[in-house]
């Protein structure tokens, strides 16, 4: 990995500035792409975004920014996008700060005022390399300003055609995927959590590789194919939405039950059954369960010490499966009657049994 310190003067900055959507946004002559394909949205607000302007003002040191050098002798920002466009934005006069206790833009500034920001010397490191070598650099340096998310980091390792058609699926604002899915996914698409989700359902969570092998696809279809049949699967077996839906694993569940016959009205009566339950102490892991049959998504509410105390000295401290005496601390709680077919969290259905008793017994 070839890492060098760089001084950047704000004038070559901003030079050939432009921020469309048809030609992208570039600086430094046209040579550095300051929003590459890997980028998220700008995502400062106005204070952050002004305090990067005062900070330049009063000659304070800004964070290091990363370029990254192309083959072609071209740059790319790997971090320092949203000061970069803070500057350039400033100098394009797109917006105000208060200067001398008014606001005013670049051009409004007198002339020595101008001259201090655009000398300013701005430090920049140019790092180039195998893919391999920025990824593990990458992770180790991203450590300053907006923070790049792991998908982020992929994205400046695996940019291509590939990438560029995923990210216009899912990493937009009002993205076709966050229309037609926010209901069920965690997170924002213009930081990758959308991206990355569906890219881990579909490699089985070997994200790099599936990059790796399909950067230079000429486009995302199978992966855009695979979502819209989740969503889709999701919504006919699961017809009436509810809040607890939100953030479910649903792809590692398409891919586990696609195929399996499934009753949409016997599960309905099944979640209405288990939403009223007391005992369900987290609901969105309802819907693992009613198709894995694992208690471990519900979360079944745990005795209570006075509970456990209660039916340790109703045994006097004797485990019933083995009929040795314990010390309370030695045994663990469990149902009487299994939660699974009927018994519910209550003195009357708790019974102590000894740590090596408990774990050997069925219906856990």
């Amino acid at each position: 990995m070839k890492i060098d310190l760089h001084q950047i003067p704000v004038s070559e900055l901003i030079a050939g500035y432009k921020n469309n959507d048809e030609e992208g946004v570039v600086g430094f002559n046209g040579k550095l792409n300051i929003r590459p394909k890997y980028q998220r949205e700008f995502v400062y607000k106005d204070a952050q975004r002004n305090s990067v302007i005062d900070s330049v003002r009063r000659d304070y040191p800004l964070n290091v920014m990363y370029w990254v050098k192309n083959e072609d002798g071209a740059f790319e920002v790997l971090d320092g996008q949203q000061r970069t466009i803070s500057l350039c934005e400033y100098a394009a006069n797109h917006f105000s700060v208060v200067f001398n206790e008014k606001l005013q833009t670049f051009e409004n500034l007198e002339q020595d005022e101008k001259k201090q920001i655009l000398n300013y010397s701005l430090m920049v490191y140019f790092c180039e390399g195998s893919d391999s070598e920025k990824l593990e650099w990458f992770k180790v340096i991203n450590i300053a300003g907006e923070k790049l998310t792991d998908q982020e980091l992929r994205n400046a390792v695996y940019a291509g055609e590939w990438l560029t058609d995923a990210k216009r699926y899912f990493s937009k604002t009002g993205c076709v995927a966050y229309q037609m899915a926010s209901d069920y996914m965690n997170g924002t698409p213009i930081r990758q959590d959308y991206l990355e989700t569906v890219l881990k359902w579909f490699s089985n969570s070997q994200i790099e590789d599936y990059m790796s092998k399909h950067q230079h696809d000429p486009n995302a279809n199978e992966l855009w194919l695979y979502f819209q049949s989740v969503v889709n699967w999701v919504k006919t077996i699961f017809q009436h939405y509810r809040k607890e839906m939100k953030g479910v694993d649903w792809g590692e569940l398409y891919n586990q039950f696609k195929d399996k016959k499934l009753d949409t009205n016997a599960l309905e009566r099944e979640i209405v059954r288990l939403m009223q339950d007391e005992d369900v102490t987290k609901k969105s892991g309802i819907y693992s369960y009613l198709l894995s049959g694992q208690e471990k998504y519900l979360s079944i509410r745990a005795f209570t010490p006075n509970m456990k105390r209660e039916a340790y000295e109703k045994q006097k401290g004797i485990c019933p499966k083995c009929d040795k005496l314990f010390e309370l601390a030695e045994m663990e709680a469990d149902h009487i009657t299994p939660w699974h077919i009927g018994g519910k969290t209550t003195a009357e259905n708790c019974v102590m049994l000894c740590k090596e008793c408990n774990r050997r017994k069925s219906g856990k």
